[in-house]
């Protein structure tokens, strides 16, 4: 069980790229900003991508440009292919490239444009590419844990892509339940699998809460040894090709359950509940986050006053 995390903030890129509100470059860099304000350390702050295929990443350069440049925060951009990762480079402010590979060929030319195998290809040569000029690339296996097109994925068959990744030596290999559709007792084997036989491989774990098992899905993946969760501020999120998928667990919601399990992790949770409430005015909806809605227990004030006692 691990004990002390890091929290991937994903809300600037998986968070808003499925939104119907496209935010300004000024106002991503707001919701940047806050993260960073409350601890955030590791950020996903922009896809690579066809400005047509996803037009709320299409000033990806241009946020590139205004990143603050704060201590120990390291930015990721996500990229599909060799074109988005030579953008990725150019910008010069990403500090490491986050691959997607597909863990079915339906959703992979779907999304892509590759099967698997192809999209292997790819991102093997774009990690040996890393390797070389000793820049990080991660790599994470979408639809990991079920396919809209194509259903169950078979752990074995995912255990082999996996396994295929790790040669080219990513820096760190996710899995990503992109539907929402996974629960704790997969989650557990799939990770405690993939640890046996990835050793030395740092592990991510990237859930939706399409079916309100995303908290649940994060705690058992830090059972298995997981040491990176992905989250997004609101619970906002989803895939543009992936029907029904909606948000990501709400960091805000996975911050209140490592504070009351005692798993250190270094977020504030009043200052992301600060950012995610300036967050739901900007898209003018209620967002999914729980923390939201219900409020912290116990109470700020409750807590202010027995750290005083």
């Amino acid at each position: 069980m691990q004990r002390s995390v890091t929290v991937m903030e994903v809300s600037p890129r998986d968070g808003l790229q499925n939104e119907d509100v496209i935010l300004s470059t000024e106002q991503k860099l707001t919701l940047v900003e806050g993260a960073i304000a409350a601890g955030c350390r590791r950020i996903e702050a922009t896809s690579f991508v066809h400005p047509t295929r996803v037009p709320q990443m299409a000033d990806a350069e241009e946020l590139c440009a205004m990143l603050p440049d704060a201590d120990n925060v390291r930015y990721t951009g996500l990229i599909l292919n060799e074109r988005g990762y030579r953008r990725l480079r150019d910008s010069k402010r990403i500090h490491e490239a986050g691959l997607v590979v597909p863990a079915t060929d339906t959703f992979g030319l779907k999304n892509q444009g590759l099967n698997v195998d192809s999209a292997v290809a790819m991102a093997t040569e774009v990690i040996r590419d890393g390797v070389q000029t000793k820049f990080p690339v991660q790599v994470t296996i979408a639809v990991a844990f079920g396919c809209p097109f194509e259903g169950e994925v078979d752990l074995k068959q995912l255990l082999n892509t996996a396994q295929r990744l790790a040669h080219a030596g990513p820096v760190e290999l996710a899995l990503a339940d992109t539907i929402g559709v996974a629960v704790p007792t997969q989650v557990r084997e799939a990770f405690t699998q993939l640890k046996d036989q990835l050793s030395g491989i740092p592990l991510r774990a990237h859930f939706h809460d399409t079916r309100n098992t995303g908290i649940a899905n994060a705690y058992a993946s830090l059972l298995a040894g997981v040491s990176v969760l992905d989250a997004s501020i609101g619970g906002i999120g989803g895939c543009p090709f992936a029907p029904n998928a909606s948000g990501n667990i709400a960091t805000e919601d996975l911050v209140y359950m490592l504070n009351r399990g005692g798993i250190t992790h270094g977020v504030e949770l009043s200052k992301l509940l600060r950012i995610a409430s300036w967050l739901q005015d900007v898209l003018a909806k209620p967002l999914p986050s729980m923390m939201l809605k219900a409020g912290v227990f116990p109470p700020f004030t409750q807590q202010v006053r027995k750290e005083h006692e």
